[in-house]
């Protein structure tokens, strides 16, 4: 019997999931499904490259029109999953039609969250997809005034990309310091001072009251802020984050907290079902006996590595094999003027954070540690003291053991 393999989500991981399967030598129907009307591109630049202007469209394909022939894939874009039936194991899509499969990977990664009350008005926009990259970047020009609500990674990259184009950007964050979630408040404050130095206007501690419109209605006019100010603004850019796109799979029996609920595997708690990138929660034995060893990453690196692993396990399971557990140690990276974050493991909110390479305000690299053990390594235009550390942290190193290596790491940038 020939058996079917649906994924489901265009972009990095169900890309990755399609690749390897074809790879690993599985030759039965597959089927690529995509919300967006675009072949898989790469979404980080759309934020830097791509918004500024310094790349074209084709630069982010992850592959071209034509390679797709290599994988003898079945593309159904521009039409979204809208439930999933694990019983009879069929997928319905938004025009209608059904698949059914022998095999599930879902990688519907996330979606921008809105503000309250939030209003559909000409100049208030998100940044997730191509299309919004695109809209965005045509209304950047000199002296645009563009206020960005949240100062994490997204947010700041956006106004780095703004003030570069030429337009004033104010940069507005509820919490008391930028990239708290990402770094703590204390490194978050001191990744950020670059924005500062380049004329962002960057304002923490704010609360939004609301987006109003100008005297027509249907244009924003500025963001109303709680103590009653009004930034007058052509252009807001909401930033608060994702969350992931799982509304569709209400009623499928899969478990939903944040993310679809996996087990070590991927695999989403229903044979021949699993889930990889952004919308995957999965507990990662590198950070067992931590508060957050079951976890949810939306970076880069994880959405390729989960495809490729979903994919493996998935091609297992079908051939009656064992699985194998998908371990990882996190890392992302923000490009921001003429700064590079980078960072490796987790962050959290109790962690013993040690300088040990440079110092605050300009280059530097830190460790955050909690329990006596690493959790992750941060470096602010500092590459050479970040990656030494992620087999350490794969081996769950002690504190101390990081900080010799650390030691030993700083010794070799004062002697060079």
């Amino acid at each position: 019997m020939t058996q079917h393999v649906v994924v489901v989500g265009a972009s990095l991981a169900g890309l990755r999931a399609c690749e390897t399967l074809r790879q690993e030598g599985f030759d039965g129907p597959l089927t690529l499904v995509g919300a967006e009307n675009e072949i898989p591109y790469d979404r980080p630049p759309l934020s830097k490259k791509v918004l500024s202007g310094e790349w074209d469209v084709d630069q982010i394909r992850l592959r071209k029109a034509d390679e797709f022939q290599s994988i003898d894939l079945q593309l159904r874009l521009g039409v979204r999953a809208e439930a999933l039936d694990t019983g009879a194991r069929t997928l319905a899509l938004a025009d209608g039609s059904t698949l059914s499969y022998d095999g599930l990977i879902v990688a519907t990664g996330a979606a921008p969250r809105r503000l309250p009350g939030q209003p559909d008005l000409d100049g208030v926009v998100v940044l997730r997809t191509l299309g919004d990259s695109l809209a965005l970047r045509g209304r950047l020009g000199e002296g645009v005034h563009v206020v960005v609500i949240g100062a994490g990674f997204i947010g700041l990259e956006v106004a780095a990309t703004a003030r570069q184009r030429g337009c004033r950007v104010t940069v507005l964050e509820g919490l008391p310091a930028p990239l708290i979630r990402g770094l703590g408040a204390e490194m978050g404050a001191a990744a950020a001072t670059v924005h500062g130095r380049n004329g962002v206007d960057l304002r923490c501690g704010v609360q939004v009251a609301g987006i109003e419109a100008g005297a027509d209605g249907a244009r924003v006019a500025g963001v109303r802020l709680a103590d009653g100010e009004l930034v007058a603004c052509d252009v807001v850019v909401v930033g608060i984050g994702v969350a992931p796109a799982t509304e569709w799979l209400q009623g499928s029996g899969l478990t939903v907290r944040d993310g679809i609920v996996c087990d070590a595997s991927l695999q989403a708690g229903v044979p021949g079902v699993y889930a990889a990138g952004d919308c995957a929660r999965w507990p990662n034995a590198v950070f067992a006996g931590h508060d957050d060893e079951e976890m949810r990453v939306e970076h880069w690196t994880n959405a390729a590595e989960q495809g490729a692993a979903a994919a493996g396990n998935l091609l297992a399971e079908l051939r009656g094999q064992a699985p194998t557990p998908f371990v990882s140690v996190p890392f992302f990276w923000s490009d921001q003027f003429d700064s590079r974050i980078q960072f490796i493991g987790r962050a959290h909110g109790g962690d013993d954070v040690h300088v040990f390479a440079g110092e605050l305000g300009g280059k530097f690299a830190a460790l955050y540690g909690w329990q006596g053990r690493l959790r992750g390594v941060l470096g602010l235009s500092m590459p050479r003291m970040v990656m030494p550390f992620r087999a350490l942290l794969a081996e769950q190193a002690s504190w101390d053991a990081a900080l010799e290596k650390a030691a030993v790491l700083a010794a070799g940038l004062t002697a060079g």
